[in-house]
């Protein structure tokens, strides 16, 4: 059957020409005789492979020198409880922005190792439809770091701007928005992101640490496999990595390079939600958006119809006409249309069509 639109807020869409070309290589991994996932990540094969989507990594984001790149396993949800465990002690204080449910898991981890503070927070009535403003902030200068989540799948948020800090490292969960837009990268510590929205499937976490923050990281008195410093001595490889996913997120920074880069997404990104955003608005109040303006989030589209049966209508009909994933999330209801860097303005062309068809029905 033919491929569909996939707006999965996640798992999501991976570019077609990053699967294509992993289909072509997966009996014979450059002339070796076996896939990718039957090599040894010892072998030179697999080291060319992961270096150089550690090398990608760092040129897609612009980071500097002074940052060591790491593949982590434990996806994004094991980096909540691996920043506090690495750089908070129990007599230190961290700060944490609250503006959805994966800031909310992030500070539950950091209290087991020490005061975590609620630097901010959008929440009303268990519902964020914001990101806090600089003057919503209560920042303390004298804190390890301080955490936000860039992007918010579930609310359909993101921070446009980032807060300035100071002298305290800014610490990042970039999971449903990394490698977007473009944005300083000096301005932060650590960033790390979940591997299945942009930058491949997930079994990986991507984590972008400073050296002046990595020494800051405990030596001793942390396991093994959850010290920093074990995988940046040892690039990733003290273990087995999950190498088959390393290799797709190798797949898909190339595909992103041969774009054009991170300038080039950001484009196309913007031009996506402004289409999406305007039909909504456009709409003659028939859909609306629940989320602040000046916070939409150009990764996730999170909307109401004016009933429940014809939210539902909507997400049946849509799969029929070739769109999966349109439901949004089961704590908040209503329509989410995910729409990364694998979903290209075409996609998002079609999706938009659907959406003024429906109107033109059933309004």
């Amino acid at each position: 059957m033919p491929r569909v639109h996939n707006f999965y807020a996640g798992p999501a869409a991976l570019p077609l020409e990053a699967l294509e070309a992993a289909r072509e290589e997966l009996l014979d991994f450059r002339g070796s005789g076996v896939s990718v996932m039957e090599t040894s990540h010892r072998s030179k094969e697999y080291d060319a492979v992961h270096n150089e989507a550690g090398q990608l990594f760092s040129e897609l984001l612009g980071l500097g020198d002074n940052f060591k790149v790491l593949f982590l396993q434990g996806g994004a949800s094991l980096q909540f409880a691996m920043i506090p465990m690495n750089l908070l002690s129990p007599d230190q204080s961290a700060d944490y922005i609250i503006t959805g449910a994966w800031s909310q898991k992030a500070l539950k981890e950091a209290k087991l190792f020490g005061t975590a503070r609620v630097a901010a927070t959008t929440e009303v009535d268990g519902v964020f439809n914001s990101i806090p403003t600089a003057d919503q902030l209560d920042l303390d200068s004298n804190a390890q770091y301080c955490h936000l989540t860039s992007n918010n799948t579930i609310f359909g948020t993101q921070w446009r701007t980032f807060p300035d800090t100071g002298n305290v490292p800014l610490v990042a969960d970039m999971s449903s928005d990394i490698l977007s837009r473009s944005f300083d990268p000096s301005l932060f510590g650590i960033i790390y992101a979940g591997a299945q929205k942009n930058i491949g499937p997930a079994g990986v976490a991507v984590v972008a640490i400073r050296d002046d923050v990595l020494e800051k990281c405990k030596k001793d008195g942390v396991p093994t496999m959850l010290s920093y410093h074990t995988h940046a001595d040892k690039n990733s490889l003290f273990n087995t990595p999950p190498c088959f996913t390393i290799y797709m997120v190798n797949k898909v920074f190339n595909w992103l390079k041969n774009k054009g880069g991170v300038a080039t997404i950001e484009k196309e990104n913007a031009a996506k939600a402004d289409l999406i955003y305007g039909c909504i608005d456009n709409s003659n109040g028939y859909y609306t958006c629940p989320v602040a303006p000046q916070s939409r989030s150009w990764m996730n589209v999170v909307f109401r119809l004016p009933s429940e049966d014809l939210e539902k209508k909507f997400v049946a009909e849509g799969l029929a006409a070739g769109f999966v994933g349109l439901k949004g999330h089961r704590s908040v209801g209503g329509i989410r249309v995910s729409i990364y860097n694998a979903n290209g303005l075409d996609s998002v062309k079609d999706v938009v069509n659907f959406m003024t068809n429906f109107v033109a029905k059933n309004g």
